[in-house]
C-alpha cells in the first residue's frame, strides 16, 4: 500500500516538510505526544538509533500529534529537552488519522518506493522495528 502523501510544519519553525522530498529513502515516522509515558520510553530509543542510522539512506523523523497534546507549547518544549531528530506538528491529528493510528506512539515504516512496510503501536517491540529498517536496507 502507498504511504500517504502529508505536508507538515516542523514543530519550531514555518518551515514546511513534504514526504514526497525522500522518495528514495526508507522513513520512519513515530507519532508522540508529550505527556505520554509509553512515548518517554520508545524515543529515547529512536533517538539513539537516529545518531547511528546513515542519513543518505534513512530518514527518521517524529510527529508530535498536537491534536492530543494538552498544552499548546508542550510538544516544542519537550522536543527542545529530549529530541534531535527533525519534528513535525500534526495540526489536529490530520496525518495520524490518515495513517490509521490507534495510540502513541505509533511508528511507520516507508520503503524507498514510497511503500508502507511497516506499522507499529504503542506496545510494539523494539528490536522489531529495528529488524524492519534491516531488513529494507539489505
Amino acid at each position: 500500500m502507498k504511504a500517504p502523501l502529508f505536508e507538515l510544519p516542523f514543530i519550531d519553525s514555518n518551515e514546511l516538510y513534504q514526504l514526497e522530498e525522500d522518495k528514495g529513502k526508507i522513513v520512519v515516522i513515530t507519532f508522540w505526544v508529550s505527556w505520554c509515558p509509553d512515548c518517554a520510553v520508545d524515543l529515547p530509543k529512536k533517538e539513539q538509533l537516529y545518531q547511528t542510522m546513515d542519513r543518505e539512506k534513512v530518514k527518521m523523523m517524529t510527529i508530535n500529534v498536537t491534536g492530543r497534546e494538552r498544552e499548546e507549547k508542550a510538544g516544542l518544549s519537550y522536543k527542545e529537552k529530549f529530541l534531535k531528530q527533525p519534528t513535525l506538528a500534526d495540526e489536529n491529528r490530520k496525518v495520524y488519522e490518515r495513517y490509521n493510528c490507534e495510540g502513541v506512539p505509533s511508528t511507520v515504516i516507508i520503503d524507498q518506493d514510497g511503500e508502507l512496510r511497516g506499522q507499529f503501536g504503542e506496545k510494539a517491540n523494539f528490536l522489531e522495528i529495528v529488524k524492519t529498517i534491516g531488513g529494507l536496507l539489505d
